[in-house]
């Protein structure tokens, strides 16, 4: 058995095993390792080389554990620059939500939420994505525990799961410290573990995952956090049920449902404001559609997701993701 951080113990008994597997690009030529890494990983996030990369070795080893529906990798790599864009998700089926906990190093540049955002390195802390959304980062050489949650398990645990996407905890963070710590702890052992064992440790560190992204948003703790998840599910139904509506806004939003304008704006201020968060899932949903049902004419998709004009939704599209919803058409986009 090979001699490696992450691959610990012996497995428990073949009935009753967690699902294994077991990735190293040490055994290939230094030239080709990021290459067979990134095709390893290819089926969920697109690897860019960095400068003068490709000519130099690579570390990339990772350890796959599932149990009880959810997914448990531990991730050593040197730095990468890994990107999923909305071509590559308009045409896959991958629609986890992935929360990094850096045991080690951590992130650079990011950018997700917004077109050109970028935030402050994440390092021994923790990286909450939602795979149904862009990202780009630069994530630096690490040892990283990820979990992959579907969002059925999070809609249980979280008023909008969505909402996760590029926000970090830091390790300085009460919680964030018990979790990196139960996820340290838990890549010591799960190989060793039943199945049901590693599935209920599993589960317990995605509900304290929850309580810390719920927590961050002030949507759980005292009476008053109670108040603001309730406003905020309020407000999450009225706008999916009138999305394809071009009157929608936020004066449509607070109008129909009776709510203070401060109120609003705090509980969607981490999204850049509520018009954002409305036009964002306007575009999700349009980038949908657009390779769905590549006979209908883009105009028509435009005005089917809310849009008062096809112009007004190719400015907001390329603006999100940088290509035109043209583009995205095109059999040669990356994905």
């Amino acid at each position: 058995m090979p001699n490696h951080p992450i691959w610990p113990g012996h497995p428990a008994p073949d009935a009753e095993r967690v699902t294994f597997s077991y990735f190293d690009v040490a055994g290939e030529p230094f030239h080709q390792q990021l290459l067979a890494w990134r095709g390893r990983v290819g089926h969920v996030m697109d690897v860019l080389p960095l400068r003068d990369q490709l000519a130099q070795p690579f570390r990339g080893a990772i350890a796959r554990y599932d149990a009880g529906g959810i997914a448990f990798t531990d991730c050593v790599t040197d730095t990468l620059q890994i990107e999923r864009t909305i071509a590559r998700i308009s045409r896959d089926s991958v629609r986890s939500f992935a929360f990094h906990i850096f045991l080690s190093g951590g992130t650079g540049i990011l950018s997700g939420r917004r077109a050109r955002r970028t935030d402050a390195a994440v390092a021994d802390g923790i990286l909450g994505l939602d795979m149904d959304q862009p990202v780009r980062m630069i994530r630096h050489a690490c040892r990283v525990i990820t979990l992959f949650v579907s969002g059925q398990v999070l809609e249980d645990l979280l008023v909008d799961p969505a909402t996760i996407h590029g926000r970090a905890i830091g390790a300085d963070v009460p919680i964030a410290r018990l979790i990196i710590e139960r996820c340290a702890a838990l890549a010591g052992r799960i190989r060793r573990m039943p199945a049901a064992e590693a599935g209920f440790h599993l589960r317990a560190i995605v509900r304290l995952l929850a309580e810390a992204y719920g927590r961050q948003a002030g949507l759980l703790g005292n009476a008053r956090a109670v108040e603001r998840a309730q406003m905020y599910g309020q407000v999450l139904r009225h706008i999916r049920h009138h999305l394809h509506e071009a009157e929608l806004s936020p004066d449509s939003v607070l109008d129909a449902l009776g709510l203070a304008r401060p109120s609003v704006y705090r509980l969607f201020q981490h999204e850049g404001g509520l018009a954002r968060y409305i036009q964002r899932l306007r575009l999700r949903l349009a980038a949908h559609e657009l390779v769905a049902f590549p006979q209908i004419p883009v105009k028509d998709i435009a005005y089917a997701c809310g849009f008062k004009t096809p112009s007004d939704f190719s400015r907001a599209f390329r603006r999100a993701y940088e290509m035109t919803p043209q583009e995205l058409r095109m059999p040669a986009a990356p994905v």
